[in-house]
């Protein structure tokens, strides 16, 4: 198991320093002020409305970087800053999450695939390392139940890693939705844009790391199955 510390480590220290990174971008480019004034609310309604949405409601949500669309209930929903600030960043912030909203509007594959696994991904993921450790723990001695439970936990845990890959071409696109019509409609500077641009990018990358992670965590974890065969 330690091998398994030292890979958890180094995935956490990753994703920390992405994480950081992300908040420093959107603090940096909080401060680059929207030209034409709007705020986030005011480049999501439009966003929506140029596109031919108009049944998503936009509205806001307590906390930093708790911006999200709702497919169940079709809303878009930004974080306070995001919903009323008037910057890069939250332009970058409210365009990315009309992104998924058009996803919804026009059955983009891959956010119907990721949908369509949700229930059972949120039963492996609070599932699987419980199974997992119990397997661990009985097949200590070789017990061809402690293995087949590993294996099921294996399986489980399988889920979620395919779960975190399907997420990134669904976020990707979303943002190159955003970024596509923030300037065709020339709602930003080309300074504005390259701002928005960086800050999507770091998103982005929180995503990779955690889908890298769950691979290889996944990955180590088949490894101990094999040996013990």
């Amino acid at each position: 198991m330690i091998g398994y510390y030292i890979l958890a480590g180094i995935i956490f220290l990753v994703s920390m320093y992405v994480s950081n990174r992300l908040k420093s971008k959107f603090k940096k480019y909080s401060q680059t002020h929207l030209q034409n004034g709007m705020s986030g609310k005011e480049i999501a309604e439009k966003m929506l409305s140029d596109n031919g949405i108009h049944d998503v409601k936009v509205i806001s949500v307590q906390g930093k970087l708790t911006d999200h669309y709702n497919p169940a209930n079709k809303t878009v929903n930004l974080s306070e800053q995001v919903y009323m600030q008037r910057n890069a960043a939250a332009a970058a912030v409210a365009a990315h999450e009309c992104g998924h909203a058009i996803q919804h509007a026009t059955a983009y594959s891959w956010l119907k695939l990721r949908s369509a696994i949700v229930p059972a991904v949120s039963v492996s993921s609070k599932l699987s390392n419980f199974v997992i450790m119990a397997g661990l723990v009985l097949s200590v001695s070789g017990s061809l139940l402690g293995n087949t439970i590993f294996l099921i936990g294996i399986i489980l845990f399988a889920a979620t890693t395919v779960f975190a890959f399907i997420t990134l071409p669904v976020e990707f696109d979303a943002s190159k939705r955003a970024l596509a019509w923030l300037e065709t409609e020339n709602m930003v500077t080309p300074q504005e844009h390259a701002g928005a641009k960086d800050a999507l990018k770091w998103a982005a990358r929180t995503y990779v790391v955690a889908a890298i992670g769950s691979l290889a965590t996944l990955l180590y974890f088949i490894s101990i199955f094999l040996g013990r065969r």
